[in-house]
């Protein structure tokens, strides 16, 4: 590490040297590897190594960023000159100065992070592809006649990165992590193929459910969709299944960030202090969970990482605001990027929930569709079951869910106790009223 901290150093020393008024250099590495099984052989197995560098620079009140994974002297020092020669075409753009230096460094310790499981450095390939056969035959034996297919996968990363800046800030993280999953497709009575897949990704390869774990629910998933197809259109209770709730609670992101409040493209611009959802809707951004799939030290402007709460029993109370919007607007900087994103669990049960819901449809998974951040408005297909007192009575194919995020998180009901931990996004199962289905 001390090594990339050095030659990020001597980058940025380089483009101040000649020029730039100033500059951030970062630095990273990194290496992953997957193994992927279907029918009892490896069907790809791919390992691959990065290393690279980026520089952003100011000079004359212009700024441009560049990058590079040349990383020879004589390589870095032509690359530092053309960086320089390119901003100097640019217009002024000098709300794109660095931060105050007293507001960047590192918001949580490394070791309160644990994002690197000492595991990683001690896999073998050997290991791996045990890992990878264990799954595959724990999925071929919870399957039956019915399965045509299965393919499984394991995988595992790691990097390391530093930054370095002329404010003064320096910082180096590093961290690992370990994914598993496989999809599976069956043949139905009717002739038809439904598919369905089970993906787990953490930090500690210790945290993943084994491989019976993982096959039980991919066999349960596909056994759920067969037989699915629409039901009458009109309003249900939804019951957003765990998992699934980030593709929904993503809709937020774009119209609650400076960039699109700045292009005026955000339908939330003006609504902090205001309700957005129900009081049961509480969203907190986390970047210091130790373990967190999306926690970080500091983010994208090296700003201290501090956990925020976004929206508070319903009331929206901070946009993402990053120091150059910040500046363009006027307004407070917040944090340029999202984190963990943690919605808080429910005190009842999630299974007693559902079981006081006469009628609703459980969506477990999303197909394709589209948002619009400008007026709020979604729509998604999807795929899941009529629920009848908690009872799934039809699994459910070929809808769409639709409606606008001003008011899908007002119409939040109940929320579980179940929460999902394998994800940046940590939910439990959400419940909402009223909810627009089309089907046939």
């Amino acid at each position: 590490m001390s090594d990339l901290l050095d030659l990020a150093e001597k980058v940025m020393n380089q483009a101040l040297a000649k020029g730039a008024d100033e500059a951030t250099v970062s630095l990273s590495e990194g290496s992953h590897t997957t193994i992927q099984r279907r029918a009892g052989k490896v069907e790809q197995a791919s390992e691959a190594s990065t290393r690279g560098m980026s520089i952003a620079v100011m000079a004359g009140g212009k700024f441009s960023s560049h990058s590079t994974s040349d990383l020879r002297p004589d390589a870095l020092e032509l690359f530092v000159e053309r960086a320089l020669d390119a901003t100097s075409f640019l217009e002024e753009d000098p709300d794109r100065a660095l931060p105050d230096a007293a507001l960047c460094g590192r918001g949580v310790s490394e070791e309160q992070l644990d994002q690197l499981d000492p595991a990683w450095a001690e896999q073998t390939a050997a290991q791996r592809a045990d890992w990878g056969e264990a799954l595959e035959k724990a999925v071929t034996e919870s399957a039956d006649e019915r399965a045509i297919s299965s393919t499984v996968f394991v995988a595992d990363g790691w990097g390391r990165s530093v930054r370095v800046q002329s404010n003064g800030f320096s910082g180096v993280s590093e961290g690992a992590w370990f994914s598993a999953g496989g999809e599976t497709t069956l043949l139905a009575p009717d002739g038809r193929r439904p598919e369905a897949y089970a993906y787990y990704g953490a930090r500690y390869q210790s945290d993943l459910p084994d491989v019976d774990a993982i096959a039980a629910e991919l066999w349960k998933r596909a056994q759920a969709n067969i037989g699915s197809g629409p039901i009458e259109s009109g309003t249900y209770p939804m019951v957003l299944l765990n998992r699934s709730a980030g593709r929904i609670l993503g809709i937020l992101g774009g119209p609650l960030s400076g960039g699109a409040i700045w292009q005026q493209q955000s339908c939330l611009a003006d609504a902090l202090g205001e309700s957005i959802g129900s009081e049961l809707f509480t969203l907190i951004d986390d970047p210091t969970i130790p373990r967190g799939l999306g926690s970080q030290p500091w983010d994208g402007d090296s700003l201290r990482a501090r956990p925020r709460t976004i929206v508070d029993k319903g009331v929206l109370k901070e946009h993402y605001i990053g120091v150059y919007h910040g500046r363009k607007l006027g307004r407070e900087v917040t944090t340029g990027g999202r984190s963990n994103w943690i919605i808080p669990p429910g005190d009842v049960p999630t299974e007693q929930l559902l079981k006081a819901l006469p009628k609703a449809i459980l969506v477990d998974g999303f197909l394709g569709g589209n948002s619009n951040g400008t007026t709020g408005d979604f729509s998604f297909g999807i795929r899941g079951a009529l629920l009848e007192h908690g009872v799934p009575t039809k699994p459910l194919s070929e809808m769409n869910v639709s409606g606008n995020l001003k008011n899908i998180f007002k119409r939040l009901s109940a929320v579980g106790d179940d929460v999902w931990d394998f994800s940046s996004v940590r939910s439990p199962t959400l419940i909402f009223d009223d909810v627009q289905f089309s089907g046939a």
